[in-house]
């Protein structure tokens, strides 16, 4: 078994490396062609990222212009600690209302939020009326493990 193979992470490793890790780095192609990587919360839905962000935000038309995007989640401090999971993505931006809102809950309660009673419901409401929701469909997943080393 190559070196590669022996750290790469199995699927069911990779869902929960991604279920316990909160931020991931979004890299789009900016307007110069240049990479613009944002730090960003997100869910994931049956293999998919899912976030959401201002629907006039840099990365919302760097997606327009081109869905092409490469998401990395990481940790690790020490070398023998380094575990990761790069996914090439193409995006889909969708402004539904009510998927952005159902959305917004959701990373509501991942980042320690109740997602309940008429206060969080009108905020809720404000942000999801300003914002876009982003789905990832991954077209090539890269995984490591160096704790398997």
């Amino acid at each position: 078994m190559s070196g590669r193979e022996r750290i790469k992470m199995s699927e069911a490793e990779r869902a929960t490396f991604l279920d316990e890790e909160l931020t991931v780095v979004v890299s789009s192609f900016g307007p110069s062609g240049w990479p613009h990587s944002m730090p960003m919360w997100f869910v994931v839905r049956e293999g998919e990222v899912w976030m959401w962000t201002y629907g006039t935000s840099q990365k919302v038309r760097n997606l327009e212009r081109d869905p092409r995007a490469t998401l990395l989640v990481e940790a690790g401090e020490t070398y023998d600690q380094l575990r990761g999971v790069m996914i090439e993505a193409e995006a889909e931006i969708d402004g539904d209302y009510d998927t952005v809102l159902a959305l917004g809950r959701e990373l509501g309660i991942r980042y320690g939020g109740s997602g309940e009673g008429p206060e969080v419901e009108a905020a809720l409401d404000r942000q999801a009326r300003k914002r876009v929701a982003i789905r990832f469909r991954p077209r090539r997943v890269v995984s490591w493990d160096h704790r398997k080393l």
